[in-house]
């Protein structure tokens, strides 16, 4: 079973959590002169990297609180967790720091 660090809670089991989509998006506002195409792209497509990602979570079954984790998608390995509102981490420092 994978365990997931909520920064608020601790380590809990993965089945405490649900995925929230791509962190650090921006919406910006004056979508009313958009194409529906555009709000479409908007809406529904993400990027869909191999590796190093940053994600949305939610630990649905204890806090009820979202927060921010770096995730490798090729070994699902969360690299770290953060509380929504704090920066995003430098990828290319937590990787270097991985290969060692």
């Amino acid at each position: 079973m994978l365990i997931i660090n909520c920064p608020y809670c601790g380590a809990r089991p993965e089945v405490e959590f649900r995925h929230a989509g791509e962190a650090h998006v921006a919406r910006p506002a004056g979508t009313e002169s958009l194409t529906d195409e555009e709000v479409v792209d908007r809406l529904y497509f993400r990027s869909n990297p191999k590796g190093m990602t940053v994600e949305r979570w939610r630990h649905v079954h204890g806090c009820g609180r979202f927060f921010n984790a770096v995730r490798d998608t090729v070994s699902d390995f969360f690299v770290t967790t953060y509380k929504t509102g704090e920066p995003k981490p430098d990828l290319e420092a937590l990787k270097a720091g991985a290969a060692k």
